[in-house]
């Protein structure tokens, strides 16, 4: 899942990006309202996190913009105004959900969990797809192809991640920039021949696991995971 997190105060910026990242959520952070909004309205993002004041364009801004450009992603406000009215216009403002300051981990974790559940995009245990099934709690990919005798093989991180968007959108062209704004993150540097090591990295686990799903290749286009006879 990707979050932005759009919060001036750079330490607590920190922090918070630190927690997803040790919930296995890749995370952008920027400084200043103008910054989250153009941010935001790449749509790529799962969840936005967003501080109300904030240099350039405050929350409530952002917020009521992202809704006028027809941008549905959850935003999850998160300040130190804790007033009924503060509340009401960030929730008037087209916000999801509202959380003060000080916060912990747990509450914010169980914050983004009921974030994605309002949004129909409930975090299910597995993923499937072809003969797939992911696990997203373990990283683990298992075949089913002999569904009497089902392989599986745990994946590095990055190779789940990129798992988990392909079989997420299973049969349907992933453009290079979209795995890496999702994997890697919408201001990465990330280059064209890491996307390839990682697809050629998972290939190989497909292959181990006897696996009639494949990544299929569009040249300059990026890549799609389809049944072998079909592709």
């Amino acid at each position: 899942m990707q979050v932005l997190i759009v919060e001036d105060d750079k330490p607590l910026a920190q922090a918070l990006a630190q927690i997803l990242t040790d919930n296995g959520y890749a995370v952008d952070v920027v400084h200043d309202g103008a910054d989250g909004l153009a941010y935001a309205q790449s749509g790529i993002y799962d969840v936005v996190v967003l501080d109300l004041m904030l240099p350039k364009m405050n929350g409530f801004d952002v917020v009521a913009q992202l809704r006028r450009d027809r941008v549905a992603t959850p935003v999850l406000l998160l300040t130190a105004r804790d007033s009924v009215p503060d509340k009401i216009q960030g929730l008037d403002s087209g916000a999801d959900d509202y959380m003060t300051k000080p916060f912990s981990p747990a509450e914010l974790m169980a914050h983004l969990r009921a974030l994605t559940r309002r949004q129909g995009e409930v975090v299910f245990e597995t993923l499937t797809g072809g003969d797939l099934e992911l696990n997203l709690t373990s990283e683990d990919l298992i075949c089913r192809a002999d569904p009497t005798a089902p392989k599986s093989i745990h994946l590095s991180h990055r190779e789940f991640q990129l798992a988990q968007v392909l079989l997420a959108n299973f049969g349907a062209v992933v453009t290079r920039e979209t795995l890496i704004a999702k994997i890697w993150g919408y201001d990465s540097y990330t280059e064209d021949n890491s996307v390839e090591a990682y697809v050629s990295f998972l290939r190989k686990k497909l292959r181990f696991l006897k696996s009639r799903t494949q990544i299929k290749t569009l040249r300059k286009v990026g890549y799609s995971l389809t049944m072998a006879d079909e592709a």
